[in-house]
């Protein structure tokens, strides 16, 4: 079974609360929807994808299940929920969305909020171990910069069940390795915490990307998290500003190690994913 963990939905239509969705977004600026991905899907043996939020506002969560209630294909939503609200109105939303079947997990968007230490504020704190505690999966969208404060954040919430996006946006363009290496070495130390091999492509350079411009930043990751605790997402459509969906499944099957056999690579494109998500492919939806 092969799952994609991580790709977006999004429509012109529905509002206004993509800040990125502007006409110079580019390829972006079009509505993206399941039956356009579920083509993708099947030119590459993929089975199921997670769906993750692209706007920070309930709204678009509730659209997101809504829009993949009934596509068999889309096996999982990823929502979103302001963190930073009284303790009971937090509770209540997310026992809210648990009563979807497909809502899998959280995101807040930390990598545009414009305080980068938002993730320590008291109430957020208080939160996330709420999260904890009901060990429902929190995906950490965030720069190089901000994983100082992640690494403070999860000394404070034990056991919190996270998964680090798009390796942490390295910046890949630049061939910069340092601090990022050093804190994702760190991060990894904690056993609850998981790493999505995706979003790398929008971080090289977009037009004349090569693949040995991702290995070091790969080999690291796959050396700090190992094959139990990696996940493949696609992150399309945004991968399109670099790379075909076809191209972003190549380069990652090019990076991994030769002495990958099917177990591990099984591990990184579905297992994985099923286990931090919990995610049951044999369901039923409402």
């Amino acid at each position: 079974m092969r799952i994609d963990a991580h790709q977006h939905f999004w429509s012109r239509a529905r509002g206004n609360d993509y800040g990125f969705l502007t006409p110079d977004a580019g390829v972006l600026y079009n509505d993206y929807l399941p039956n356009q991905l579920e083509p993708l899907l099947g030119k590459q043996r993929i089975d199921y994808a997670v769906t993750v939020q692209a706007a920070p506002t309930i709204e678009e969560t509730e659209w997101l299940l809504a829009q993949t209630s009934d596509v068999d294909f889309i096996i999982g939503v990823v929502g979103w929920l302001d963190f930073d609200v009284p303790a009971d109105d937090f509770a209540r939303a997310v026992d809210s969305l648990c009563r979807h079947p497909k809502f899998v997990g959280l995101r807040p968007m930390l990598q545009d909020l414009e305080d980068d230490r938002w993730i320590l504020r008291p109430q957020v704190i208080a939160n996330l171990r709420h999260l904890a505690a009901l060990d429902l999966p929190f995906d950490i969208l965030v720069y190089p910069r901000h994983l100082p404060h992640i690494l403070q954040m999860l000394e404070q919430v034990d056991g919190l069940r996270a998964v680090v996006d798009h390796c942490a946006k390295p910046v890949i363009r630049r061939g910069i390795l340092e601090p990022w290496a050093e804190l994702m070495q760190k991060i990894s130390h904690f056993p609850a915490v998981r790493c999505k091999v995706s979003g790398l492509v929008t971080e090289a350079n977009l037009e004349h990307w090569k693949v040995s411009d991702f290995a070091p930043f790969v080999s690291h990751v796959i050396a700090c998290f190992g094959a139990d605790r990696l996940l493949f997402g696609s992150d399309w459509p945004v991968c399109l500003q670099a790379a075909s969906y076809d191209e972003v499944v190549a380069l990652v099957e090019r990076l991994v190690p030769d002495t990958w056999g099917e177990q591990e690579m099984e591990k990184l494109f579905g297992l994985n994913a099923m286990e931090f998500y919990k995610l049951n492919p044999g369901r039923e939806t409402d």
